[in-house]
């Protein structure tokens, strides 16, 4: 398990993979900002492997998107509503844990991950759509920078 940790720490070290995973956290949470730039510019040095890049780029907005799913645990009063309630929460009531393959989409991603902790949605479930989303998106964007027959 040492060499393990070991390998990681070495793979992280002064690396754009090391960029990679901290831009796609915080593209992932409510701040401002995108990864693809990040993630480009990591594919462009031709230093790592594709699926390298597609897992670091994943883990970082996944664990962006549950920061945001955190986040939404400790917010209080779930059971009021206002009539007219913010947008992702009706679309995590209508579409249920499926809605969450969109947490990758700007603008209404980060809110359905803090919604789906506001609702107390089950962490299993969301962990494992959060990052199928985020993951498919990275693909089709390394797919459309490589030409998709290098994946």
């Amino acid at each position: 398990m040492d060499a393990v940790f070991a390998q990681l720490g070495v793979w992280f070290a002064d690396s754009a993979l090391t960029l990679l995973f901290a831009t796609g956290f915080l593209s992932a949470t409510l701040l401002p900002g995108g990864s693809e730039a990040a993630l480009i510019a990591t594919l462009s040095l031709n230093q790592y492997s594709i699926f390298s890049i597609l897992l670091v780029a994943t883990l970082g907005n996944t664990l962006g998107g549950l920061t945001n799913y955190w986040l939404g645990l400790w917010i209080p009063n779930r059971t009021q509503q206002e009539k007219h309630g913010h947008k992702a929460i009706a679309w995590l009531q209508k579409y249920g844990y499926w809605g969450l393959l969109f947490s990758w989409a700007p603008v209404i991603g980060d809110p359905l991950c803090l919604a789906a902790g506001w609702l107390r949605m089950r962490f299993l479930p969301c962990l494992v759509l959060i990052a199928l989303g985020k993951l498919v998106r990275y693909a089709v964007l390394v797919g459309l920078y490589t030409g998709l027959g290098n994946l």
